[in-house]
Protein backbone atom coordinates (compact mmCIF):
# COMPACT_ATOMS: atom_id res chain seq x y z
CA UNK A 1 0.00 0.00 0.00
CA UNK A 2 1.31 3.66 -0.96
CA UNK A 3 1.78 5.99 1.84
CA UNK A 4 -1.86 6.64 3.85
CA UNK A 5 -3.84 9.52 3.22
CA UNK A 6 -5.04 10.06 6.69
CA UNK A 7 -7.80 12.83 7.93
CA UNK A 8 -7.42 13.85 11.87
CA UNK A 9 -9.90 15.49 14.27
CA UNK A 10 -8.44 16.93 17.31
CA UNK A 11 -11.11 18.40 20.21
CA UNK A 12 -9.96 17.63 23.26
CA UNK A 13 -9.97 21.13 24.82
CA UNK A 14 -10.05 24.70 23.27
CA UNK A 15 -9.08 24.29 19.99
CA UNK A 16 -10.61 22.69 16.59
CA UNK A 17 -7.85 20.85 14.97
CA UNK A 18 -8.36 19.16 11.70
CA UNK A 19 -5.33 18.02 10.05
CA UNK A 20 -4.73 15.95 6.69
CA UNK A 21 -1.22 13.97 6.31
CA UNK A 22 0.30 11.40 3.67
CA UNK A 23 2.22 9.10 5.15
CA UNK A 24 4.97 11.29 7.52
CA UNK A 25 4.09 14.38 5.09
CA UNK A 26 1.93 17.58 6.34
CA UNK A 27 -0.22 18.23 3.98
CA UNK A 28 -2.63 20.71 6.30
CA UNK A 29 -2.66 21.78 9.83
CA UNK A 30 -6.08 23.92 10.45
CA UNK A 31 -6.64 25.17 13.57
CA UNK A 32 -9.80 27.15 14.92
CA UNK A 33 -8.81 28.09 18.44
CA UNK A 34 -12.12 29.52 21.13
CA UNK A 35 -8.82 30.65 23.34
CA UNK A 36 -10.56 34.68 23.06
CA UNK A 37 -13.88 33.30 24.27
CA UNK A 38 -12.07 31.72 27.49
CA UNK A 39 -9.70 34.69 27.99
CA UNK A 40 -12.32 36.71 30.21
CA UNK A 41 -12.45 33.45 32.23
CA UNK A 42 -9.15 33.20 32.97
CA UNK A 43 -9.47 29.99 31.90
CA UNK A 44 -11.43 27.13 29.43
CA UNK A 45 -14.79 26.66 30.22
CA UNK A 46 -15.90 23.75 28.59
CA UNK A 47 -19.10 24.40 27.71
CA UNK A 48 -17.93 27.24 25.64
CA UNK A 49 -15.36 25.07 23.91
CA UNK A 50 -17.92 22.37 23.46
CA UNK A 51 -20.58 24.84 21.27
CA UNK A 52 -17.26 26.23 19.86
CA UNK A 53 -16.12 22.89 18.33
CA UNK A 54 -19.40 22.29 17.11
CA UNK A 55 -19.71 25.52 15.15
CA UNK A 56 -16.28 25.23 13.83
CA UNK A 57 -15.59 21.52 12.75
CA UNK A 58 -17.84 21.73 9.49
CA UNK A 59 -15.68 24.87 8.07
CA UNK A 60 -12.65 23.72 9.27
CA UNK A 61 -12.56 20.25 7.39
CA UNK A 62 -14.05 21.60 4.25
CA UNK A 63 -11.07 24.65 4.73
CA UNK A 64 -8.72 21.51 5.13
CA UNK A 65 -9.54 19.51 2.21
CA UNK A 66 -9.53 22.75 -0.12
CA UNK A 67 -6.36 23.42 1.17
CA UNK A 68 -4.39 19.93 0.88
CA UNK A 69 -6.23 19.74 -3.11
CA UNK A 70 -8.12 16.71 -1.95
CA UNK A 71 -12.28 15.72 -1.64
CA UNK A 72 -13.25 13.48 1.39
CA UNK A 73 -13.45 10.34 0.49
CA UNK A 74 -9.73 10.67 -1.24
CA UNK A 75 -8.78 9.54 2.12
CA UNK A 76 -7.76 6.78 3.42
CA UNK A 77 -8.83 6.94 7.30
CA UNK A 78 -10.76 9.22 9.38
CA UNK A 79 -8.47 9.43 12.89
CA UNK A 80 -9.62 11.87 15.86
CA UNK A 81 -8.42 12.24 19.38
CA UNK A 82 -10.26 9.73 21.81
CA UNK A 83 -9.21 11.11 25.23
CA UNK A 84 -7.76 12.43 27.62
CA UNK A 85 -9.10 15.59 27.80
CA UNK A 86 -12.60 17.29 28.15
CA UNK A 87 -15.73 15.13 28.13
CA UNK A 88 -17.81 17.03 25.78
CA UNK A 89 -15.55 18.47 23.99
CA UNK A 90 -14.35 15.12 23.35
CA UNK A 91 -17.69 14.11 22.37
CA UNK A 92 -17.94 16.61 19.42
CA UNK A 93 -14.92 15.43 17.63
CA UNK A 94 -15.67 11.61 18.03
CA UNK A 95 -19.41 12.33 16.76
CA UNK A 96 -17.74 13.43 14.16
CA UNK A 97 -15.51 11.31 12.96
CA UNK A 98 -17.63 8.85 13.69
CA UNK A 99 -20.28 10.25 11.20
CA UNK A 100 -17.02 10.95 8.51
CA UNK A 101 -16.26 7.30 8.99
CA UNK A 102 -19.21 5.75 8.17
CA UNK A 103 -20.31 8.01 5.74
CA UNK A 104 -17.12 7.64 3.50
CA UNK A 105 -16.73 3.90 4.24
CA UNK A 106 -13.52 4.16 5.33
CA UNK A 107 -11.89 3.01 8.77
CA UNK A 108 -11.96 4.85 12.12
CA UNK A 109 -9.01 5.37 14.55
CA UNK A 110 -9.82 6.27 18.38
CA UNK A 111 -6.19 7.71 19.44
CA UNK A 112 -4.71 8.76 22.94
CA UNK A 113 -4.22 12.60 22.42
CA UNK A 114 -0.82 12.21 24.53
CA UNK A 115 0.47 9.31 21.96
CA UNK A 116 -0.30 11.44 19.34
CA UNK A 117 1.72 14.65 20.63
CA UNK A 118 4.71 12.16 20.39
CA UNK A 119 3.64 10.99 16.85
CA UNK A 120 3.69 14.39 15.18
CA UNK A 121 7.36 14.74 15.60
CA UNK A 122 7.51 12.35 12.78
CA UNK A 123 6.33 14.90 10.64
CA UNK A 124 8.72 17.16 10.96
CA UNK A 125 11.88 15.08 11.56
CA UNK A 126 11.04 11.73 9.95
CA UNK A 127 10.73 8.28 11.69
CA UNK A 128 10.46 8.50 15.40
CA UNK A 129 13.58 6.56 17.50
CA UNK A 130 11.94 3.68 19.36
CA UNK A 131 12.85 3.16 22.08
CA UNK A 132 12.50 7.01 23.15
CA UNK A 133 12.21 8.88 26.32
CA UNK A 134 9.13 11.08 25.60
CA UNK A 135 8.64 13.91 27.72
CA UNK A 136 4.79 15.81 27.72
CA UNK A 137 4.29 19.24 28.97
CA UNK A 138 1.20 20.85 28.72
CA UNK A 139 -1.59 22.88 30.34
CA UNK A 140 -3.19 19.38 31.65
CA UNK A 141 -0.03 16.90 31.52
CA UNK A 142 3.40 16.47 32.69
CA UNK A 143 4.54 13.13 32.35
CA UNK A 144 7.41 10.90 31.15
CA UNK A 145 6.78 8.06 28.61
CA UNK A 146 9.21 5.35 27.46
CA UNK A 147 8.16 4.56 23.84
CA UNK A 148 9.19 1.35 22.28
CA UNK A 149 6.00 1.55 19.28
CA UNK A 150 4.07 4.59 19.23
CA UNK A 151 1.01 2.12 18.06
CA UNK A 152 1.35 -0.08 21.03
CA UNK A 153 4.02 0.29 23.20
CA UNK A 154 3.68 3.58 25.41
CA UNK A 155 4.63 3.00 29.51
CA UNK A 156 4.40 5.36 31.80
CA UNK A 157 7.16 6.73 33.71
CA UNK A 158 6.17 9.91 35.52
CA UNK A 159 3.25 11.95 36.09
CA UNK A 160 2.21 15.43 37.39
CA UNK A 161 0.88 14.96 40.90
CA UNK A 162 -0.95 18.57 41.13
CA UNK A 163 -0.69 20.77 38.81
CA UNK A 164 1.00 19.97 35.46
CA UNK A 165 3.54 22.88 34.48
CA UNK A 166 1.20 24.30 31.51
CA UNK A 167 -1.11 25.30 34.58
CA UNK A 168 1.28 26.27 36.83
CA UNK A 169 2.48 28.93 33.87
CA UNK A 170 -1.48 30.19 33.15
CA UNK A 171 -1.68 30.80 37.37
CA UNK A 172 1.88 32.74 37.61
CA UNK A 173 0.86 34.84 34.20
CA UNK A 174 -2.25 35.91 35.96
CA UNK A 175 -1.05 36.56 39.51
CA UNK A 176 1.67 38.41 37.00
CA UNK A 177 -1.47 40.42 35.59
CA UNK A 178 -0.38 38.66 32.21
CA UNK A 179 -2.93 37.66 29.49
CA UNK A 180 -4.41 34.14 29.21
CA UNK A 181 -2.90 31.83 28.07
CA UNK A 182 0.24 32.39 30.30
CA UNK A 183 2.74 30.27 28.48
CA UNK A 184 3.68 32.56 25.19
CA UNK A 185 3.46 35.85 27.80
CA UNK A 186 5.76 34.24 30.80
CA UNK A 187 8.54 33.18 28.03
CA UNK A 188 8.01 37.17 26.34
CA UNK A 189 8.50 38.53 29.31
CA UNK A 190 11.10 36.27 30.82
CA UNK A 191 13.38 37.42 27.86
CA UNK A 192 14.22 40.82 29.80
CA UNK A 193 14.17 39.26 33.14
CA UNK A 194 17.01 37.70 35.02
CA UNK A 195 16.50 33.71 35.88
CA UNK A 196 18.63 33.67 39.23
CA UNK A 197 17.10 36.72 40.57
CA UNK A 198 14.92 34.31 42.63
CA UNK A 199 15.54 31.00 44.29
CA UNK A 200 12.19 29.96 43.51
CA UNK A 201 11.92 25.80 44.76
CA UNK A 202 12.36 22.77 42.14
CA UNK A 203 9.48 20.64 43.20
CA UNK A 204 9.92 16.53 44.00
CA UNK A 205 14.01 17.42 43.65
CA UNK A 206 15.01 16.53 47.10
CA UNK A 207 16.48 12.98 48.27
CA UNK A 208 13.34 12.12 49.91
CA UNK A 209 11.37 13.00 47.13
CA UNK A 210 13.60 11.44 44.42
CA UNK A 211 12.96 8.05 46.35
CA UNK A 212 9.54 7.91 46.26
CA UNK A 213 8.59 9.99 42.74
CA UNK A 214 11.75 10.05 40.77
CA UNK A 215 10.07 10.90 37.52
CA UNK A 216 6.69 12.77 38.74
CA UNK A 217 6.20 16.65 39.00
CA UNK A 218 4.60 18.84 41.22
CA UNK A 219 4.63 22.00 40.58
CA UNK A 220 1.71 23.74 42.97
CA UNK A 221 4.65 24.30 45.53
CA UNK A 222 6.48 26.54 43.06
CA UNK A 223 3.07 28.25 41.85
CA UNK A 224 2.54 29.07 45.42
CA UNK A 225 6.26 30.12 46.07
CA UNK A 226 5.62 32.81 43.41
CA UNK A 227 2.24 33.88 44.99
CA UNK A 228 3.80 34.63 48.28
CA UNK A 229 7.11 36.55 46.56
CA UNK A 230 4.39 38.62 44.87
CA UNK A 231 2.21 38.72 48.11
CA UNK A 232 5.08 40.07 50.26
CA UNK A 233 6.44 42.57 47.84
CA UNK A 234 2.60 44.42 47.18
CA UNK A 235 2.29 44.21 51.37
CA UNK A 236 5.71 46.26 51.51
CA UNK A 237 4.87 48.83 48.78
CA UNK A 238 7.45 47.59 46.61
CA UNK A 239 7.12 47.17 42.56
CA UNK A 240 6.66 43.95 41.41
CA UNK A 241 9.97 42.84 38.80
CA UNK A 242 7.05 40.73 36.64
CA UNK A 243 10.32 40.46 34.10
CA UNK A 244 12.45 38.78 36.61
CA UNK A 245 9.91 37.07 38.36
CA UNK A 246 8.27 35.21 34.94
CA UNK A 247 12.36 34.31 34.21
CA UNK A 248 12.93 33.14 37.57
CA UNK A 249 9.52 31.15 37.33
CA UNK A 250 10.28 29.68 34.09
CA UNK A 251 13.66 28.71 34.94
CA UNK A 252 12.12 26.52 37.60
CA UNK A 253 10.16 24.97 35.78
CA UNK A 254 12.39 24.13 32.91
CA UNK A 255 14.88 22.86 35.11
CA UNK A 256 12.99 20.05 37.01
CA UNK A 257 11.11 19.24 33.11
CA UNK A 258 14.87 18.48 31.76
CA UNK A 259 16.32 17.34 35.26
CA UNK A 260 13.89 14.58 35.14
CA UNK A 261 14.03 13.45 31.26
CA UNK A 262 17.37 13.27 31.48
CA UNK A 263 17.27 11.11 34.69
CA UNK A 264 14.88 8.96 32.93
CA UNK A 265 16.76 8.67 29.50
CA UNK A 266 19.81 7.90 31.63
CA UNK A 267 18.31 5.08 34.40
CA UNK A 268 16.49 3.22 30.46
CA UNK A 269 20.27 3.19 29.02
CA UNK A 270 18.20 5.72 25.87
CA UNK A 271 19.69 8.01 23.93
CA UNK A 272 16.85 9.93 22.44
CA UNK A 273 14.21 12.44 24.38
CA UNK A 274 11.49 14.23 22.34
CA UNK A 275 9.49 16.46 23.82
CA UNK A 276 5.85 17.68 23.00
CA UNK A 277 3.01 19.57 24.13
CA UNK A 278 2.34 23.17 24.49
CA UNK A 279 4.59 23.67 26.87
CA UNK A 280 7.68 22.25 24.42
CA UNK A 281 7.22 25.37 22.46
CA UNK A 282 8.70 27.54 25.38
CA UNK A 283 12.19 29.20 23.73
CA UNK A 284 13.94 28.09 27.25
CA UNK A 285 12.86 24.70 27.94
CA UNK A 286 14.17 24.12 24.26
CA UNK A 287 17.78 25.53 24.61
CA UNK A 288 18.07 23.98 28.10
CA UNK A 289 17.31 20.57 27.38
CA UNK A 290 19.46 20.55 23.76
CA UNK A 291 22.38 22.10 25.95
CA UNK A 292 22.28 19.79 28.67
CA UNK A 293 21.82 16.61 26.73
CA UNK A 294 24.54 17.70 24.31
CA UNK A 295 26.87 17.04 27.36
CA UNK A 296 25.37 13.74 27.91
CA UNK A 297 25.69 12.34 24.41
CA UNK A 298 21.63 12.26 24.22
CA UNK A 299 19.69 13.63 21.31
CA UNK A 300 16.70 15.99 21.61
CA UNK A 301 13.94 16.49 19.38
CA UNK A 302 11.28 18.91 19.80
CA UNK A 303 8.51 19.89 16.92
CA UNK A 304 8.54 23.79 15.14
CA UNK A 305 6.28 25.45 17.73
CA UNK A 306 2.59 25.08 15.52
CA UNK A 307 3.41 21.34 16.25
CA UNK A 308 3.31 21.36 19.97
CA UNK A 309 0.25 23.10 20.56
CA UNK A 310 -2.54 20.93 20.09
CA UNK A 311 -3.81 20.15 16.55
CA UNK A 312 -4.91 17.84 14.46
CA UNK A 313 -1.72 16.86 12.33
CA UNK A 314 -1.10 15.32 15.35
CA UNK A 315 -3.95 13.41 15.41
CA UNK A 316 -3.77 12.25 11.20
CA UNK A 317 -0.29 11.43 12.13
CA UNK A 318 -0.67 8.85 14.54
CA UNK A 319 -3.83 7.44 13.09
CA UNK A 320 -1.16 6.87 9.51
CA UNK A 321 1.01 5.07 11.79
CA UNK A 322 -2.18 2.64 12.66
CA UNK A 323 -2.77 2.38 9.03
CA UNK A 324 1.09 1.47 8.07
CA UNK A 325 1.40 -1.11 11.05
CA UNK A 326 -1.70 -2.81 10.55
CA UNK A 327 -3.41 -2.02 13.46
CA UNK A 328 -7.21 -2.78 13.48
CA UNK A 329 -9.37 0.31 13.42
CA UNK A 330 -11.68 1.57 16.37
CA UNK A 331 -15.26 0.22 16.36
CA UNK A 332 -18.37 2.75 15.27
CA UNK A 333 -19.42 2.53 19.16
CA UNK A 334 -15.57 4.54 19.91
CA UNK A 335 -16.60 5.83 23.23
CA UNK A 336 -14.72 9.29 24.19
CA UNK A 337 -12.74 8.68 27.42
CA UNK A 338 -11.90 12.36 29.53
CA UNK A 339 -9.66 10.16 31.91
CA UNK A 340 -8.19 7.72 28.94
CA UNK A 341 -4.96 6.40 29.77
CA UNK A 342 -1.23 6.97 28.24
CA UNK A 343 -1.17 3.10 28.31
CA UNK A 344 -4.06 2.81 25.44
CA UNK A 345 -2.71 4.45 22.48
CA UNK A 346 -5.97 2.87 20.13
CA UNK A 347 -9.52 2.61 21.50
Amino acid sequence: MSEPLVLGIETSCDETGVGIVRGHTLLVDEVASSVEEHARFGGVVPEVASRAHLEAMVPTIDRACERAGIALHDVDAVAVTAGPGLAGALLVGVASAKALALGLGKPLYGVNHLAAHVAVDQLQHGPLPEPCIAMLVSGGHSSLLRVTDITTGVDPMGATIDDAAGEAFDKVARLLGLPFPGGPYIDKESSSGSSVAIDFPRGLTSRRDLERHRFDFSFSGLKTAVARWVEARERSGEPVPVADVAASFQEAVCDVLVRKALDAASSEGIEDILIGGGVAANTRLRAMAVERATDLGIRVRVPRPGLCTDNGAMVAALGAEMVARGRTPSALDLPADSSQPITTVLV
